[in-house]
């Protein structure tokens, strides 16, 4: 007597694999998503502690997050280091103006300096 699986069985396991891998593959895209926005949103946390560390260290607001040129934010031209206690960003994010910046998700924020607010 052999044993082994039949032309059926073997069939239905690679149609059961097929059906769990076409579940499986847009979650994993939708994870990067996810970790861009994760990722932006904790450099937003981290700016906006900053500027209140600046306050409460100056006791006013500071006039501008960074000395970077409007681009790319990158070794050369870092974003956030007068907030940013480790030294600023230097990928992932874009000077859109001296006080406009947009994250790797996509979402712009602006500084207000009077206020201290970055939205």
């Amino acid at each position: 007597m052999k044993k082994g699986f039949t032309l059926i069985e073997l069939i239905m396991i690679i149609v059961i694999l097929g059906i769990l891998a076409a579940v499986a593959v847009p979650k994993y895209f939708d994870l990067q998503t996810s970790a861009k926005e994760a990722a932006e949103k904790g450099v937003v946390g981290g700016v906006r502690a900053g500027i209140y560390t600046y306050f409460a260290q100056n006791k006013a607001y500071p006039a501008t997050l960074d000395s970077a040129a409007t681009a790319a934010c990158a070794t050369g031209n870092i974003c956030f280091d007068t907030v940013l206690q480790q030294g600023g960003v230097t990928s992932d994010w874009t000077k859109a103006s001296a006080t406009s910046y947009t994250g790797p998700a996509g979402n712009t924020y602006t500084y207000t300096a009077a206020t201290g607010d970055f939205k």
